[in-house]
C-alpha cells in the first residue's frame, strides 16, 4: 500500500475530526468537558457508543479470532443483551435520580469515603489498561503500513497518535466525543460492509443469500459449545457476557458519561435498548468478515501470519486491492480513535470529580485550567502504556482486554452488589483492601482450577468469581449495627 495515499487519507479524516471539535467546543462552560451540557440527542449517543464499545480491538482481533474459536465469541455477545436490559432497568434509574457526573459518588453515598476512592480507582486502572491495550493494537498496524516507510520509530507513532486525541478533545470533552463518535462509528461500520463485499466479489459471490451461505458452511462459523469443561462453553460465556456488560458499560464512567447527557432517564434507556440491537448485528458482521477472510487465504494459497491479530492488516496491506486497503486505512484508525477519545475524557472526569474534587472545591474560573492539566497528565500515561504493551504483549488483545477486565472490575461488580441488593453497610476502611485480595484470590482459584475442580478451566468468568469474593468479603466484615 502506497504510504502517501495513507497518509493523505489519515490527514483528511483528521482535518473532519478537528472542524468538528471547533464547532462543538465554540460555547463552553467549566462544566461542559464532564457533561455535555446534558443536552446530547439520544439517537447520536446509540450510534456513537457502537464504535465506542468495539474499538480497533473488534476491528482486528474479533475477525482473526474466528480461525481460533469460531464463532463462540458470539455467545458472549448474546450475554450482553442480558447486561444491557439491566444497566436501562436497574443503573441508569440509580445515576438519574442521584444526578450524578462520576458514577462512583454512589460508593460514597453509600458506603462511605473509602469505597468511594476504591471504586474510582479500580476504573482508572481497568480503563487505562485495557484502553492504551485497545489503542496498542491500532497503532502497531499504524506503524506497519504507514510510519515504519516513513522512518518514524514506534514511540514516535504512539506520540502522535494520543496527541491527537489530545488535540480535539481538550476543550469540548465530552461534548466532542458524543459526535466525532457518531462519525467514526459510520467510518468503522462502513469499512467492514465495503470489505465483505470486495472480498466476496473477489471469491466471485455475487448475492447476499450466496454470501450467507458461504459463511454458514463454514465449520468456522460454529456458534455453541456445550463442553462445560471448556472456557468457551456456552454457559460460561453467555453469563460472562452479560457481567462484563454490567462492569464494562454499567459500573463505567467512560460508557456511562455518554448515557448521562441524555437530556432524560428516557431518552439514556432508548438509547441502550437501540444500542444492544445494533451491537447484536454489528458484531455479526465482523465475524462474518473473520471467515471471508479465512476463505480468502484459503482461496489464494496465502500463508496465515503468526498471530490471528495480523491477519486482516496483513491481506489489506499486501494483497488487497488499493480500493480496499484505503477502506480498512479508515475503518482501523476510526476505530482506534472513537475508543480512545471518549477513554481519555472519562479518565479525566473521575480524576477531577473522585480524587480532586473539582466541583466542591474550586470555583469555576480555576477548574478549566485543572481540568487541563489532567487531560494532559492522562494522555501521558497512555502513551507510557502502550509502551508498555509493545514489549509485553503475546497474546490475542480481545483475549488480553477480558483478562484485565476480569481482575480489575470484579472489585466493582462487588461492591455495586452489595450496595444495590442489601441494606447491609460494611466497614469502610476495610475496603480497600478487600479490594486487593479478591483478585489475588481469583488468580490463584482460575490458575489452578483445572487441578482442583475435576478439569474445570476458567474463561472470561473469572470476573464473576472475582465479584463474588468481592461481596463476601463485604458480607464478612459487615458492620453488625
Amino acid at each position: 500500500m502506497n504510504p502517501q495515499v495513507v497518509l493523505v487519507v489519515i490527514s483528511a479524516y483528521f482535518l473532519l475530526l478537528f472542524l468538528i471539535s471547533w464547532f462543538t467546543s465554540r460555547k463552553v462552560t467549566a462544566d461542559t468537558f464532564f457533561t455535555g451540557d446534558r443536552q446530547s440527542p439520544w439517537f447520536l449517543v446509540a450510534f456513537g457508543m457502537i464504535g465506542a464499545s468495539l474499538s480497533g480491538v473488534t476491528f482486528i482481533s474479533v475477525p482473526g479470532e474466528v480461525g481460533n474459536s469460531n464463532f463462540f465469541y458470539f455467545q458472549v455477545v448474546l450475554g450482553y443483551t442480558l447486561g444491557y436490559f439491566t444497566i436501562a432497568k436497574v443503573l441508569l434509574p440509580l445515576y438519574y435520580r442521584l444526578n450524578l457526573v462520576s458514577i462512583y459518588s454512589y460508593l460514597e453515598d453509600r458506603f462511605g469515603f473509602w469505597s468511594y476512592k476504591t471504586g474510582s480507582f479500580f476504573f482508572i486502572l481497568s480503563r487505562a489498561l485495557g484502553s492504551s491495550l485497545r489503542l496498542y493494537l491500532v497503532a502497531s498496524v499504524l506503524q506497519l503500513i504507514l510510519f515504519d516507510s516513513l522512518g518514524i520509530p514506534f514511540w514516535v507513532s504512539v506520540l502522535i497518535t494520543v496527541g491527537l486525541i489530545w488535540l480535539y478533545t481538550h476543550r469540548g470533552g465530552i461534548k466532542t466525543v458524543v459526535w466525532t463518535d457518531t462519525l467514526q462509528t459510520a467510518f468503522m461500520l462502513a469499512s467492514v460492509v465495503v470489505t465483505i463485499i470486495l472480498i466476496g466479489k473477489d471469491l466471485e459471490i455475487k448475492s447476499l443469500g450466496a454470501y450467507i451461505s458461504a459463511v454458514a458452511q463454514d465449520d468456522r462459523s460454529a456458534v455453541f459449545n456445550w463442553d462445560w469443561k471448556a472456557g468457551t462453553n456456552f454457559f460460561k460465556q453467555f453469563i460472562s457476557g452479560a457481567f462484563i456488560t454490567i462492569v464494562m458499560t454499567g459500573l463505567d464512567q467512560d460508557m456511562m458519561q455518554k448515557n448521562l447527557t441524555c437530556r432524560t432517564l428516557g431518552d439514556a434507556q432508548k438509547n441502550m435498548f437501540w444500542f444492544t440491537i445494533i451491537l447484536v448485528i454489528v458484531n455479526l458482521l465482523f465475524l462474518s468478515l473473520g471467515v471471508m477472510l479465512y476463505l480468502y487465504t484459503e482461496a489464494k494459497g496465502i500463508a496465515l501470519p503468526a498471530k490471528s491479530d495480523q491477519l486482516f492488516p496483513m491481506l489489506a496491506t499486501q494483497h488487497f486491492s488499493a480500493f480496499t486497503g484505503i477502506v480498512f486505512v479508515l475503518g482501523i484508525t476510526a476505530a482506534a480513535y472513537s475508543s480512545a477519545d471518549s477513554t481519555l475524557t472519562a479518565l479525566t472526569t473521575s480524576f477531577c470529580y473522585d480524587f480532586l474534587q473539582i466541583e466542591r472545591k474550586y470555583a469555576p474560573e480555576k477548574r478549566v485550567a485543572i481540568r487541563k492539566k489532567v487531560h494532559l497528565a492522562f494522555t501521558g500515561l497512555m502513551f507510557l502504556l502502550i509502551l508498555a504493551f509493545y514489549w509485553l504483549n503475546d497474546q490475542s488483545v480481545i483475549n488480553s482486554v477480558f483478562i484485565i477486565a476480569g481482575y480489575t472490575y470484579g472489585p466493582l461488580l462487588g461492591l455495586y452488589s452489595f450496595g444495590l441488593f442489601t441494606k447491609l453497610q460494611t466497614n469502610d476502611r476495610w475496603v480497600p483492601a478487600i479490594a486487593v485480595i479478591a483478585p489475588l484470590l481469583t488468580f490463584v482459584i482460575s490458575s489452578n482450577s483445572e487441578k482442583w475442580l475435576w478439569g474445570y478451566k476458567f474463561g472470561f468468568e473469572a470476573l464473576i468469581l472475582n465479584g463474588a469474593l468481592m461481596f463476601l468479603g463485604l458480607y464478612l466484615l459487615r458492620k453488625k449495627s
